[in-house]
């Protein structure tokens, strides 16, 4: 069923407080894949502009009030599976209630098999999981072969025309969602300075940015947000609140560290232009901006995903993370607790490519839950954010199935 994901929903409550696997969109591809609540004061965002139709609360609240500790913890975490063989987490999905499952590396596999292998993951779960990968283009495409033509990168779609570019987009999403997949990590948001180019490691070096000029790449974001979740296939920018400035990778390296970035900065722009045209997520960036926040990486940061995101920006989508498993940027964090700093950042769906870190993840949250009841009550709003989203695809046993 086409998901119903060009309109924006209201009811959405402000936060209170390359190989089998490749790390999300951000570790460069190795030679053999190479080939190929408060007010915001910024622009409101789409996603919490009054609907026609009735609101999602009741379903939302319905399938949320019902849920344990045990599920809670589950529904916020997006584990990954190898796209060649993502049915070895369909137990994983059953038993630990997983709220998402991000199909890793890369596959030239015909569309009928992916779509049998997907449709047996969303009928794993109680609750239908979301189905994720990076079909980017360029360098960064999970799916090729006869069913995927090979996507442009970034950079050179943004050479061309908008009317391109949509096209191009909505033909790809449109074919994900032939298969079942309800959630493409695109598009990048990131501006590159022309000064800097390919020096910058995990963007610029593989031409995934659209462009230089954050105005021009805010353009493209607007076009691409639409087309894509027009489609039938959410989009989720990424890597808030940026990484084209950076000189290391967060997937290889703890040294990524962005000193420009401010609460004003010009390069939030392309991020903004995405939130106001109703891009479902958000994914927050695991390099380090001082000048927002001098004690840790941005993943982890109250300051940044509460305090900017949400309050400044206003932004009330889901707010998801890189990945915190093989990445080198968390590895100083031990694995449970990385997804319990996200979440009481403020983040709501944690993601790692390894399918081991789901049972030390889902430990640590429901054992911070039943420790606390400030985080108890953020892990249920984090569930809760994962829920709209869900209700947003049509994945929800109440979700409402037509609307004018």
């Amino acid at each position: 069923m086409r998901a119903r994901l060009g309109w924006a929903f209201a009811g959405i409550v402000a936060v209170t407080t390359g190989g089998a696997l490749t790390a999300c969109s951000d570790r460069p591809p190795t030679a053999a894949t190479t080939a190929s609540a408060p007010a915001p004061s910024a622009t409101p965002s789409a996603a919490s502009a009054p609907r026609s139709s009735p609101s999602p609360a009741d379903c939302v609240s319905r399938t949320l009030a019902a849920m344990s500790a045990e599920e809670r913890a589950g529904q916020v975490l997006m584990i990954g599976a190898p796209v060649d063989d993502p049915r070895q987490l369909e137990k994983a999905v059953a038993e630990r209630h997983l709220g998402g499952v991000f199909l890793a590396g890369r596959s030239t596999r015909r569309a009928s098999a992916l779509r049998a292998d997907i449709a047996a993951l969303r009928r794993a779960g109680e609750i239908t999981p979301l189905v994720a990968l990076d079909q980017e283009g360029g360098s960064v495409q999970t799916l090729k072969g006869p069913d995927f033509p090979l996507v442009p990168s970034a950079e050179r779609l943004g050479r061309g025309s908008r009317a391109k570019l949509r096209d191009t987009v909505r033909d790809s999403a449109r074919r994900l969602e032939d298969i079942g997949v309800t959630v493409n990590l695109a598009p990048v948001a990131d501006t590159v300075p022309a000064d800097v180019g390919a020096a910058n490691p995990p963007i610029g070096a593989f031409g995934r940015q659209y462009g230089s000029d954050p105005v021009d790449v805010a353009a493209d974001i607007r076009t691409v947000v639409p087309a894509s979740q027009g489609a039938g296939v959410l989009t989720i920018l990424k890597h808030f609140p940026g990484l084209g400035r950076v000189r290391a990778n967060t997937d290889v390296s703890r040294d990524a560290v962005d000193a420009r970035t401010t609460a004003d900065d010009p390069y939030l722009k392309p991020f903004e232009a995405g939130m106001a045209a109703g891009s479902a997520g958000v994914m927050m960036s695991s390099a380090r901006y001082p000048r927002l926040d001098r004690s840790t990486i941005a993943a982890f940061s109250k300051p940044i995903v509460t305090g900017l995101l949400r309050e400044r920006l206003g932004y009330r989508g889901l707010v998801m993370s890189d990945d915190l498993g093989a990445a080198d940027a968390a590895g100083f964090v031990p694995v449970g607790e990385r997804a319990v700093r996200f979440v009481a950042a403020g983040g709501d769906l944690v993601l790692t490519i390894r399918p081991q870190d789901a049972r030390p993840m889902a430990a640590a949250l429901i054992a911070e839950a039943r420790k606390s009841p400030t985080f108890d009550a953020r892990l249920t709003d984090a569930a809760g954010q994962v829920l709209r989203t869900k209700d947003r695809a049509d994945l929800l046993p109440c979700s409402s199935k037509s609307l004018p």
